[in-house]
């Protein structure tokens, strides 16, 4: 590569869209998965990458068909970016005029269960940043969800998704983990060192997208692989009532972990196969691509995308960690 321009010059003459677009690149982990966030074609993206280590003169990835190495270059620019983007989004929430207040209501349509710090903190900030913005928050399935975003009922959905709806647009808000679960009550609580066999005979409780076609695709292909779906005895959208049904003994079933851990450590709950955290499910923010938003929806709707662009998906998680690491 050719010698990167003086410091002042760089800055003075970058586009700070490369700057972005990297980002992205490294969250994702893939410049097809970036181009697909991005909504730009994957030439684009790849492109921009090379334009941005051509006017930095070093490498940021390493990339062939079966490697994605972030350098060390790389990762100090990423730190940078993460802390440069942040600044910009508090600078410009902080700079917007009180003379300016923006009020309006926001409905937000949420699947049963959110229980995530990341969204929670955005949903706290957005009121400090907007007292008199209403919110009315509706909780349903995520087929629901996505039907009242569409009915232009709800101003922002949070929901899975399986088959993307060509009218909405989706962007990952965390990353859930599944486990199997079962309550005191039931003949395998306790028991360590179990396998799929030994669950095999037992009763077990479903959520209705726990199907192979929907959105709880991979827990549908585990029941599966291993015959644990014959004896479904309970079916909710509900996670609080499949919780009930597990917790109660009605039969084993899927929660995510990070909401059953703690009744694990209470004794309520005992952890079934599999013991990996392998059943990994996204939990995405969904809006309607061409409702025209009041101030208080534009103003929410931006607060979510511009954490969700500049926080990784893995801090986005629970508690700012990765839950396949818990």
């Amino acid at each position: 590569m050719k010698p990167p321009a003086e410091p002042e010059k760089l800055v003075r003459e970058l586009d700070w869209n490369l700057l972005r677009t990297f980002m992205i690149v490294v969250q994702e982990g893939s410049i097809t998965r970036a181009a697909h966030r991005l909504m730009l074609r994957q030439p684009t993206v790849s492109q921009a990458l090379k334009r941005l280590e051509t006017r930095l003169g070093t490498r940021l990835i390493d990339r062939s068909p079966t490697q994605f190495r972030v350098t060390p270059a790389g990762q100090t620019l990423y730190r940078e970016c993460l802390e440069i983007f942040g600044n910009l989004v508090r600078t410009v929430q902080s700079t917007q005029g009180t003379q300016d207040v923006v009020t309006g209501k926001v409905t937000l349509a949420l699947l049963s269960g959110v229980e995530n710090d990341f969204f929670d903190t955005v949903l706290s900030d957005f009121h400090r940043a907007h007292p008199h913005v209403s919110l009315d928050i509706e909780v349903m399935s995520s087929k629901a969800v996505q039907q009242a975003v569409l009915g232009k009922s709800a101003s922002l959905g949070v929901c899975l998704m399986h088959d993307a709806h060509p009218n909405l647009d989706y962007r990952t808000l965390y990353r859930s983990y599944f486990g199997f679960y079962c309550g005191p009550g039931h003949p395998l609580f306790g028991l360590r060192d179990l396998s799929f066999e030994d669950m095999r005979d037992y009763t077990s409780i479903s959520f209705r997208t726990d199907q192979l076609w929907d959105a709880l695709r991979p827990v549908a292909l585990l029941r599966a692989q291993h015959r644990l779906d014959d004896k479904v005895i309970g079916y909710t959208s509900d996670l609080r009532e499949a919780h009930r049904m597990i917790r109660t003994g009605l039969g084993f079933g899927p929660l995510p972990v990070h909401v059953a851990e703690r009744w694990v450590k209470a004794g309520k709950l005992w952890r079934l196969p599999p013991y990996e955290n392998t059943l990994v499910i996204d939990v995405h923010l969904v809006q309607h691509q061409t409702t025209r938003l009041n101030r208080a929806e534009r103003a929410i709707l931006e607060m979510f995308h511009s954490r969700i662009e500049t926080i990784p998906l893995a801090q986005r998680s629970r508690d700012g960690e990765d839950p396949a690491k818990l």
